[in-house]
């Protein structure tokens, strides 16, 4: 037996242990990325190799918020692809202003920037006091960052400049407050969201909502996982209500196409058929 497939054993009882022992499930996750950020937990802890990872999982409850946060990927930025937020505010926002009470789910949240974003985006929009926005995430450790609204202050010029592009009515800065290299989001921004822990693997429908957002997460997953993914979106969206995927997604191949019409394909953005609600 060679190297590789030595790994590739090793590979499998670390999948199997992570779901055995702590209900986490990345055996439909994309095998070369999933790869990568298993060759990355072994740098960051100082591990010869993945059965010491697997020991980790078995025994050492205190690493395993860790080893999730660093598999998930919890990458992202305020106004991340700013053509879509402006896509948002332009073509969703008008329609959402028709319903009493809007419901927004943001899967996959990350560290939170673009939930912060999508705050604003309503406010701006006279619509966010009347809006709930549930932010999930399978990392209690992203969304404990999420809570804080606390980041580094090397990333505003890029977030300001992205704002301005999605159609920002006044400046970024109104909505922050920098110190010792740290800018902090206004508390006004998270009045109105419900962060929570939620697996897109195995947990059901999260709320019933007019909008989804979950961007740049199904890259990482395998088709069967993607389509389950879709299913749950399509489940928990009135409808017509909108999904937002991220602009390198789609629904092409996941079987729920017929399901949905493309609204803008390249920016990703579908609404769910059947519409039920005047628009």
């Amino acid at each position: 037996m060679n190297e590789s497939e030595l790994q590739d054993i090793e590979l499998e009882l670390f999948v199997r242990a992570l779901q055995r022992r702590h209900g986490y499930d990345f055996s439909e996750y994309a095998e070369a990325s999933f790869r990568r950020r298993v060759q990355n937990l072994l740098m960051h802890f100082k591990l010869r190799n993945i059965s010491q990872l697997t020991e980790r999982v078995l025994h050492d409850d205190a690493s395993i918020g860790e080893i999730v946060a660093r598999l998930s990927v919890p990458v992202s930025e305020m106004f991340r692809d700013p053509d879509v937020f402006a896509l948002l505010r332009t073509e969703v926002l008008p329609v959402l202003a028709s319903y009493p009470h809007i419901s927004v789910w943001q899967a996959g949240c990350a560290h939170g920037e673009e939930v912060y974003s999508l705050a604003i985006l309503l406010s701006e929009a006279g619509l966010y006091d009347r809006t709930q926005i549930y932010a999930t995430d399978i990392s209690a450790q992203a969304l404990a960052v999420a809570r804080e609204g606390i980041y580094a202050a090397r990333e505003l010029r890029t977030w300001a400049a992205n704002y301005l592009r999605a159609g920002g009515a006044h400046t970024l800065s109104d909505y922050f407050h920098s110190r010792y290299g740290h800018i902090k989001l206004d508390e006004s921004l998270r009045r109105n969201v419900v962060f929570a822990t939620h697996n897109l693997v195995s947990d059901a429908a999260f709320c019933e909502a007019q909008l989804i957002l979950c961007r740049n997460v199904l890259i990482y997953f395998r088709q069967p996982l993607q389509h389950r993914a879709i299913g749950l979106f399509h489940d928990s969206l009135v409808r017509g209500g909108y999904l937002c995927l991220g602009t390198k997604e789609s629904l092409s191949f996941t079987g729920h196409a017929d399901a949905f019409t493309a609204v803008d394909a390249r920016a990703a953005l579908y609404r769910r058929k059947d519409y039920s609600h005047a628009a």
